[in-house]
């Protein structure tokens, strides 16, 4: 009969398993041992950082809502960061296969889809009054200015289809070197313009000061391996028609859904006198959000000319009624 104290072969396998693992690197196992006698047990508090994230939250105003106002986009961006694991996954990937190309693209679309179906909270869940007022003390800062975003753009397509609409068409052959001056004709900058003078807002040329070159040096990185091109890559007998449909749901989350889910927010909040922008940062909210003035869309070959011209449109009549 065993002793009583007899290690199941199990628990004796895994430790010839460790003394193996560890003895490979030059390390004693008994001393891996003494640490795990006596570290404390794992909590769900300590692990996620629950007292420092729940810590985050600093308003500068002594209206309730706008705690609401940053935990909405503190959320918002832990969504983009997601967003950005799985397409980083994808850019490391030497040759993925459309299976695997699928699998990521659906993971950001369930990321996209809950911060599209959140907006709620901003549109509805604001106090209208609440947000006109202490909006005015976060001046010039702007969700314009969310870096992450914009990694998600330039990890999407290629660099030809992010400048100004009217410039895409003479930067289709746009080469690796070109890539820095590229920077400056990027769609978002004539977002954020003034709109009587053509300058820089201070809230583009504090974005760019903290920002141009993280962004410049990003697109250098994903100018072989954004998605369009992994997808342009891939056999004809990968490019399914399941991941041809991810890859239009992902558009139009990113380049329909989102903005305008901002725009509807805009206009129930803000004026929509053109002039009348400050509460946004000085971006020019009207003429940058609404899709049909951008066209901004990553993968324009998985598009018929009549879709793109339309790009946009029947979510605005929709859910906001404008032509």
């Amino acid at each position: 009969m065993p002793e009583s104290n007899t290690f199941d072969p199990a628990v004796l396998a895994r430790l010839e398993q460790l003394r193996d693992k560890y003895a490979a690197m030059g390390q004693d196992l008994v001393s891996y041992l003494d640490g795990l006698l006596y570290a404390d047990f794992p909590t769900y508090w300590d692990y996620i950082n629950l007292d420092t994230l729940l810590s985050l939250q600093h308003p500068v105003t002594p209206f309730p809502d706008e705690e609401i106002f940053i935990i909405y986009h503190q959320t918002t961006e832990l969504y983009f960061k997601l967003a950005l694991h799985e397409l980083k996954q994808l850019h490391e990937a030497p040759s993925p296969t459309g299976a695997e190309m699928l699998n990521r693209i659906q993971r950001v679309n369930r990321y996209f889809h809950v911060l599209v179906d959140s907006f709620d909270v901003m549109v509805d869940g604001l106090d209208r009054g609440q947000f006109l007022k202490f909006r005015m003390s976060l001046l010039p800062s702007s969700g314009f200015q969310s870096v992450q975003y914009r990694l998600v753009e330039l990890a999407s397509t290629t660099m030809d289809n992010l400048v100004h609409i009217e410039l895409r068409d003479a930067r289709r052959a746009h080469g690796f070197d070109d890539v820095d001056a590229m920077f400056d004709e990027l769609y978002w900058r004539r977002g954020a313009t003034e709109l009587a003078t053509g300058e820089p807002t201070l809230t583009l040329r504090q974005f760019e000061q903290k920002y141009r070159q993280k962004i410049i040096g990003f697109a250098e990185e994903r100018y072989h391996s954004n998605v369009l091109r992994k997808w342009q890559d891939l056999p004809e007998s990968e490019r399914t028609p399941a991941l041809r449909e991810a890859l239009r749901e992902f558009d139009e989350l990113a380049n329909v859904h989102w903005p305008l889910s901002h725009y509807r927010s805009a206009v129930r909040h803000l004026q929509k006198d053109p002039v009348d922008i400050a509460a946004t940062g000085g971006t020019n909210w009207q003429q940058y959000l609404p899709p049909r003035f951008q066209k901004l869309i990553f993968f324009p070959e998985l598009w018929s000319d009549t879709e793109r011209e339309q790009w946009g449109k029947s979510w605005v009549m929709k859910n906001i009624g404008h032509k």
